[in-house]
């Protein structure tokens, strides 16, 4: 089988290209490195077994003939290149919304011209302020005002799926969406705000651990090779087709606790240090209070649920950071 991968050398990316090599695939990967590194994925390009396997375009999603070209020649595309990170949203709010909205227009409709079926990551971000447990695909959006412009991230993606579920009533487009929640792993980069990669860095050298915020907000964690497998179980299933389907942890945790249960798992000596979101991010960030997903219905369609436990995931991140 062929794949194409928008955001190829992106974190998620990376790993899911490693999969489908892994399992004697063909991977097809785009990606203009605007948040994504080659140092992903030159061990893969490196590797005898995967010489002529493996094919990668700098470019971006809005070249038409590009993508005109790549999305003919595979028979699956997923969908993962997008503005990442609130520090990106904040910074380039313009730029990440065109990113989002026009770049899912473009990939979308190369899918339908060719009629390929298509995974579209999107994010929890489109929950928006709800403070229950677990959130189920069903559940209401609820976003803080426009002027916010954290918001703007949530309403793109949310956008992103709107239109893929056009294309599949209106066209039959094979789309899924796949709402993850809270990816970590290897490979990861505190350089856009990514909370785990930033705390494990900071313990490791000593420095004070920077909470935004009081800490108690709480998030739920996922391990990104089983993002992986998830997202491919959810390609190779009939019963995804034309679905919102949300792919996450299992262990909810409060930020200020995480940041202790890094520096207690590093042997760390730093301390946490507690900074106000609006000397943080400025005043156009507004935080969600809580986000735990339901994945009843990924494991319905799939028969396979993320388990692996936030120890598991920050000895994860730990070894690679230090290894680095």
């Amino acid at each position: 089988m062929r794949v194409l991968i928008t955001g190829g050398a992106g974190f998620i990316g990376s790993h899911l290209a490693e999969a489908y090599l892994e399992r004697g695939d063909d991977v097809y990967i785009i990606d203009d490195l605007s948040t994504g590194s080659m140092d992903n994925i030159r061990f893969l390009q490196e590797d005898p077994r995967y010489r002529n396997k493996i094919f990668v375009h700098i470019n971006t999603i809005l070249n038409h003939d590009m993508m005109l070209e790549l999305t003919g020649i595979c028979d699956v595309v997923y969908h993962l290149a997008a503005a990442v990170g609130v520090k990106t949203i904040l910074d380039k709010p313009l730029e990440s919304i065109v990113t989002n909205i026009q770049g899912t227009e473009k990939v979308l409709e190369m899918c339908n011209k060719f009629k390929k079926r298509v995974l579209i990551a999107s994010t929890s971000e489109v929950y928006g302020k709800h403070t229950h447990a677990p959130l189920v695909e069903t559940d209401n959006i609820i976003y803080g005002p426009s002027s916010k412009f954290r918001w703007s991230y949530a309403a793109s993606k949310l956008m992103d799926e709107f239109t893929a579920l056009a294309h599949y009533r209106t066209n039959g487009l094979e789309v899924i969406i796949a709402r993850l929640f809270n990816t970590v792993g290897p490979r990861q980069t505190g350089a856009y705000g990514m909370v785990i990669p930033s705390f494990v860095a900071q313990a490791l050298k000593n420095e004070p651990i920077t909470v935004f915020g009081d800490g108690t907000q709480t998030r739920t964690f996922t391990y990104v090779k089983e993002v992986v497998t998830a997202l491919m179980k959810l390609m190779a299933s009939d019963q995804a087709i034309g679905e919102v389907i949300n792919v996450g942890g299992v262990e909810e945790i409060s930020i200020l606790d995480l940041a202790q249960r890094i520096i207690d798992m590093t042997g760390s000596t730093s301390t946490i240090q507690l900074i106000p979101y609006a000397e943080a991010f400025g005043k156009d960030f507004e935080d969600m209070q809580r986000r735990v997903p339901s994945t009843q219905k990924l494991e319905q369609v799939t028969g396979f649920a993320p388990d692996k436990s936030l120890d598991f995931i920050l000895s994860k991140v730990i070894e690679y950071i230090n290894r680095r």
